[in-house]
């Protein structure tokens, strides 16, 4: 391209690919960053969304407790799986699997245990934030495979975004120290330069391991070449597994009894010894699960695997001590995996993306990058708009292009805010014992979020960002009296409890409302721009073909006076 004659420089081929690369997919690049950054806490979130756990309380005999809850659920299991409380989570997380229940998910059966009595809690149904976490990389409603090219299309505009962003600015390191406050359009440059650059390596490795997590889909052709269209056994040996395909594995007929099916019941071997021998061995972090194979049969096993994992290369991978079930006899446990050098790599950038197995502090890290990659999206697509002020103003009118950027940015960013809020109301004002309240619970997030696109249609853009700002202050400052309302632990009550999963969403909810509401006062507070000049009367002819004051514009004269 050739700007006066001249030819385009790097620095200018990079902003115009910068502001369109970020402009065309930002709504659902923001939409992909603001849930994304809530699922590093989807376990609180689960927690939250269902009161009946939040009166479970752990103690030194959860792990029997448990074990004799699932001797009264399911005895002739052919597999249970315990996952004790922890920081996260205060119940015990039961499934297990028939003798012949169908394979994969289909055959598991859960549920929740009370941590103090080993008794399963009924618990509503919701998705949780388990929701919120796949809404940001599959979306909703459409199928899977479609959803994840979408965002990975988009994170791909998210990558040239971030490099031609860098580019473009030729003193980014320089203008992170500089803030212009009250200067409309450079204040947002300002904003959007330091939100852009105080977390520029965390944008860089969540985007690049976001595309890692779906490259065997955007890219399948090295994979499938190698393995002749067995993905199963591409994946099998990134784990570095050797298990044979599921074709290979023995089938029994119908009515026919394995071994341990024809064989007579046992007493097992007490837990409490067991667990015993695992805190000496793991004295900082202590059990996290138990797992326990052909369970009340002589070829019982219970093997205990430790609280969180032990590195990233192997993702996260626990330690395990394995018993003889009836004797109580500890027993070589499994040999670790190996892991090739190309897997190690892989593992470690996309278990950094998921923050599964980040300690506290650096989860908050991870959360608070997050948030500020949120922002870094929403002032972008802001600046759009401010940056065209001066032109709207010489064309005496908005055209439909920033009018239809107006609206999308009200509904996609505060609009988003007032639809999560809505789900989390709608978890608690829907009946517990409701048929399908889950779909009802996400059925009430889209159709809010619907609602907030309207209104930014309808009222005008300085209106709109106030109103819908403020709405969403009042719905997240009043999550913790709807929690206490509806059968969850109040909030003084989770923090002299020490449950910090309902206490901590609870408190986030109320630094939300605190933005949210700080953000609508200042919008509110500030001086309203000049409004537009009306332009000169034009000739008959030209009205008559749709020009002049108003032609090609969707907003209405009091819309036009206040632009953001």
């Amino acid at each position: 391209m050739r700007v006066d004659g001249k030819p385009e420089g790097l620095r200018q081929s990079m902003s115009w690919l910068h502001t369109w690369s970020g402009l065309l997919l930002g709504w659902l690049l923001y939409a992909v960053f603001f849930t994304g950054t809530l699922s590093y806490f989807v376990d609180e979130i689960n927690v939250w969304m269902k009161p009946e756990l939040h009166q479970s309380v752990p103690s030194a005999s959860t792990a029997e407790k448990a074990i004799a809850g699932m001797q009264q659920l399911a005895p002739a299991a052919s597999t249970w799986t315990l996952n004790l409380p922890g920081e996260r989570h205060p119940s015990v997380q039961a499934s297990w699997r028939a003798k012949d229940a169908a394979p994969g998910r289909a055959g598991t059966q859960r549920a929740e245990l009370d941590a103090a009595t080993g008794e399963a809690i009924p618990v509503r149904e919701t998705r949780g934030g388990s929701f919120l976490y796949r809404f940001h990389f599959e979306l909703y409603a459409m199928p899977r495979i479609w959803a994840r090219w979408i965002v990975g299309i988009a994170t791909m505009f998210m990558l040239v975004a971030i490099i031609s962003g860098v580019i473009t600015h030729k003193k980014i390191f320089t203008d992170f120290f500089v803030f212009r406050s009250g200067k409309q359009q450079r204040s947002w440059l300002d904003s959007h330069n330091m939100t852009a650059i105080l977390a520029l390596p965390f944008h860089i490795m969540i985007t690049f391991s976001g595309l890692l997590l779906l490259m065997i889909m955007l890219m399948p052709w090295g994979a499938s070449a190698v393995y002749e269209g067995d993905t199963r056994a591409y994946f099998n040996e990134m784990r570095g597994g050797n298990r044979p395909a599921a074709a290979e594995q023995p089938r029994r007929k119908r009515g026919e009894q394995t071994e341990s099916q024809a064989e007579d019941a046992v007493t097992m071997t007490p837990i409490a010894p067991l667990m015993a021998a695992a805190q000496q061995r793991w004295p900082e972090r202590g059990v996290g699960a138990i797992v326990v194979n052909q369970p009340n049969t002589p070829r019982a096993r219970i093997e205990l695997r430790s609280q969180g994992g032990n590195s990233l290369i192997n993702r996260g991978g626990s330690e395990r001590m394995v018993f003889d079930g009836i004797t109580g006899t500890q027993m070589e446990a499994p040999a670790a995996k190996s892991v090739s050098t190309p897997t190690a790599i892989y593992n470690v950038l996309t278990a950094a993306h998921l923050g599964r197995f980040a300690e506290p502090l650096l989860r908050w890290l991870l959360f608070l990058s997050g948030v500020v990659g949120t922002l870094m999206a929403a002032t972008g697509m802001v600046l759009w708009v401010v940056k065209r002020l001066p032109e709207r103003r010489k064309l005496g009118r908005t055209p439909r292009l920033h009018r239809l950027v107006e609206v999308l940015n009200v509904g996609s960013i505060a609009g988003l805010s007032i639809a999560t809020a809505a789900y989390f109301f709608a978890n608690r004002l829907i009946p517990a014992d409701a048929v399908q309240r889950s779909d009802m619970e996400i059925r009430s997030f889209f159709i809010v979020w619907l609602l907030c696109a309207v209104h930014g249609l309808l009222r005008s853009h300085r209106r709109a960002w106030a109103e819908q700002l403020a709405l969403a202050a009042v719905l997240f400052g009043s999550l913790p009296l709807l929690n206490a309302a509806t059968g969850g632990l109040p909030l003084p009550a989770a923090m002299g409890a020490g449950l910090w999963s309902v206490a901590g969403f609870d408190l986030v909810a109320l630094v939300l409302a605190a933005i949210h509401g700080f953000a609508a006062f200042k919008l509110l507070r500030s001086p309203r721009p000049k409004p537009l000049p009306t332009p000169k009367a034009a000739p008959a002819s030209a009205l008559a073909n749709g020009e002049g004051n108003g032609a090609g514009s969707t907003l209405a004269p009091q819309a036009q006076e206040r632009p953001i």
